[in-house]
C-alpha cells in the first residue's frame, strides 16, 4: 500500500503543479455539458414555412392561420410562385412549402372539393420528415372537419358532403425515409474532422517536447512555411480517405452523389485546411500533448458531432449554442455534403449560409496557427 500511495501521491503532485491542465480538466466537462445540454433539442418547433397563395381570399388566409396558430410552424416567406418555394427549400431556408391555388376561396364557397400543394424537405432527419407530414396531415385534417361542420350546419343532407380541401403532399430528395441517405453525407464530414484535428493537434507539441523545436526556430524557414509543411501531408492523407469514403459510401450503402464531384472535392479541400489549421493552432497553443487531446476534444470533436447538425436540428439552439456551432467549419461542410451529394445543388445556392463561411473560418484559423507561432519564436 505504500509503494500505491507513492505512486498516487506523485500523479496528484504532477496534476496540482500543472495549473492549465488542471483547469482544462475541471472547467471544460462542467462548460460542455452546459453548452451540449441546451444544444439538444427536443421536438422542432417554429418549423419554417413558404406559402403561395395565388387565391388572396379569407378561405385561404384562415387556412394558412391553422397552420401558424400553434408553434408548430412559422410563416417565414411569403412568395409568389412554385419555383421560388422549391428555390428556398433547395436552400434549406424553409422545410415545408404551401401552395394555395387560385380557385381555393372560390369554390369553398361554393361547396366545391379544392386541393392543396405542400411540399417537405425531405434531406433532413428521416423521423423529424415523418412528424412534420404527421403534423400536417393532422391539421388539414382539422380544417376539412370545421369545414365540413359548417357545411353540414347550412346542409343536414350528409350525402350531399364530401372531403372540402385535398392536401397533396410531396416530399423531396429522400422520399422514402432512407435513414442511410441522412446519415452518410452528414458522418463524411465528422469522419474527416476527427482525423485531420487528431493528426495536426500533435505537430507542434510534439516538436517541442521532442526537443527538436529549438531546431525549427533558429533556421530560416518562416511561420506560414513551417505551417505548410506540417499540413499539406496530412491534407494528402485526408484526401485519400474522402474518395475512398465516397467510393466506400456507394458501394456499400447505395449513396450517389447528386451533385458535382469537383465541387465537393474543392470544398473539401477548403474544410480540411481550415481542420488542420484548428488543429496546428491548438498544437500551438497548449503545452503538452494531453492539454492538446484534451483541447481538441472537448473544444472541437464533441461540440462537432453534436452542434453540427448531424444529429440535432440546429434551427431550435439557443442563440450561444448555435453560434458557436457556426464557429465550427464542420457545421458548413456538413451542410455542403447534404447539399451537394443528397440534394444534387450547386455549391452557388449555398453561397452565404455555408460555402462563405466555410472559406472564411478556413483562412481564419490558418493565419490563426501561424501568428500563434510566430509569437513563440
Amino acid at each position: 500500500m505504500e509503494r500505491l500511495w507513492t505512486i498516487m501521491r506523485k500523479e496528484l503532485y504532477h496534476i496540482w503543479r500543472d495549473p492549465r491542465t488542471l483547469g482544462l480538466i475541471l472547467a471544460l466537462p462542467a462548460m460542455l455539458l452546459i453548452l451540449l445540454g441546451f444544444g439538444i433539442s427536443g421536438e422542432r418547433t417554429s418549423i419554417p414555412m413558404a406559402v403561395a397563395d395565388f387565391s388572396k381570399t379569407d378561405a385561404s388566409r384562415r387556412y394558412i392561420e391553422y397552420f401558424t396558430a400553434s408553434s408548430d410552424f412559422k410563416l417565414a416567406y411569403d412568395v409568389l410562385s412554385e419555383d421560388e418555394i422549391l428555390a428556398l427549400i433547395d436552400h434549406s431556408d424553409v422545410d415545408v412549402g404551401l401552395i394555395i391555388p387560385e380557385d381555393f376561396g372560390r369554390k369553398l364557397d361554393t361547396n366545391q372539393a379544392t386541393s392543396v400543394q405542400i411540399f417537405i424537405n425531405g434531406s433532413s432527419d428521416p423521423t423529424d420528415v415523418q412528424t412534420i407530414q404527421l403534423k400536417l396531415s393532422a391539421i388539414s385534417q382539422v380544417v376539412s372537419q370545421n369545414i365540413l361542420m359548417e357545411q353540414f350546419s347550412l346542409t343536414p343532407a350528409a350525402s350531399a358532403l364530401h372531403n372540402p380541401i385535398d392536401a397533396f403532399t410531396k416530399t423531396l430528395y429522400n422520399p422514402n425515409g432512407d435513414q442511410k441517405l441522412f446519415m452518410i453525407p452528414g458522418l463524411i464530414p465528422i469522419i474527416l474532422q476527427v482525423q485531420a484535428l487528431l493528426l495536426s493537434t500533435l505537430a507542434i507539441v510534439k516538436e517541442r517536447e521532442q526537443g527538436t523545436m529549438e531546431q525549427l526556430i533558429v533556421t530560416p524557414i518562416k511561420s506560414w512555411e513551417l505551417m505548410l509543411g506540417k499540413i499539406i501531408p496530412y491534407l494528402l492523407v485526408s484526401l485519400f480517405n474522402l474518395f475512398a469514403l465516397l467510393w466506400l459510401s456507394d458501394l456499400f450503402f447505395g449513396v450517389k452523389i447528386a451533385g458535382s464531384i469537383w465541387e465537393l472535392v474543392g470544398l473539401s479541400l477548403v474544410f480540411i485546411i481550415g481542420s488542420l489549421g484548428m488543429g496546428v493552432l491548438i498544437s500551438n497553443l497548449a503545452q503538452s500533448q494531453m492539454q492538446a487531446i484534451y483541447l481538441a476534444v472537448f473544444v472541437v470533436l464533441i461540440p462537432a458531432i453534436i452542434l453540427s447538425g448531424l444529429l440535432f436540428p440546429r434551427g431550435d439552439m439557443p442563440l450561444v449554442t448555435y453560434w458557436y456551432s457556426e464557429l465550427l467549419p464542420v457545421t458548413h461542410y456538413l451542410e455542403i455534403t447534404r447539399g451537394i451529394i443528397m440534394r444534387g445543388i450547386p455549391a452557388g445556392m449555398l453561397w452565404w449560409g455555408s460555402t462563405f463561411p466555410l472559406l472564411v473560418l478556413s483562412v481564419i484559423y490558418f493565419v490563426a496557427s501561424v501568428l500563434a507561432f510566430r509569437k513563440r519564436i
